[in-house]
């Protein structure tokens, strides 16, 4: 990955939000993350959402609809994120996102090892477009998949992936979740319709 874009940048940024107050609200997280793109945008919720903080009833939800947001204004152009104040008020406790960072820690790391810029086509306007379909058609999934214990988590790493090689300009990773979304979305669907 290039300078400032690796997945360990991004957690040691969202550990040093955390040390700084006792709750960390969504917009503090959009801010401190936000400059460096829409990738991590992406990427740094839905890995919230698939460490053990996505476990607490509301969380996957909460999540899903900022990356949704996000996601949208991805499709839009907008070129600077916007969140309603209900939604960017939202916190959650600085221990539990603190240990939830050090917990992905590990995996973030040796994602760094072996992500990097490659297939460039596939991380173009064309492939951000499709992959910000595909992460709000995931991010649809989440709530009522929150019924079903732990069956978000799925869907949101697929998100995950996506947001990764959005952050990377990897376009290998980005074949890849894709791949993840549509296994994610039927799986999750046909999980729906059984219930």
């Amino acid at each position: 990955m290039s300078e400032g874009q690796k997945a360990g940048d991004l957690l040691d940024a969202v550990v040093d939000l955390a040390d700084e107050s006792d709750q960390v609200s969504i917009r503090d997280m959009v801010e401190t993350i936000g400059h460096r793109g829409f990738g991590p945008l992406i990427f740094v919720p839905a890995l919230v959402v698939v460490s053990p903080l996505g476990g607490i009833p509301g969380v996957p939800t909460l999540f899903a609809l900022v990356i949704a947001l996000i996601a949208c204004q991805i499709l839009v152009g907008r070129g600077h994120i916007w969140l309603p104040d209900p939604v960017g008020a939202r916190s959650v406790d600085n221990e539990k996102l603190r240990n939830s960072a050090h917990k992905a820690r590990p995996v973030a790391h040796w994602m760094d090892k072996w992500m990097g810029r490659r297939l460039d086509t596939l991380t173009g306007k064309t492939a951000r477009t499709l992959a910000a379909v595909a992460v709000v058609g995931l991010c649809i999934l989440v709530p009522p998949l929150e019924l079903i214990p732990f069956a978000a988590l799925g869907p949101m790493l697929a998100v995950a992936v996506i947001g990764l090689a959005l952050t990377a300009h990897d376009g290998g990773l980005m074949l890849l979740g894709l791949c993840g979304a549509t296994v994610a979305l039927i799986t999750g669907v046909n999980m729906l319709i059984s219930i």
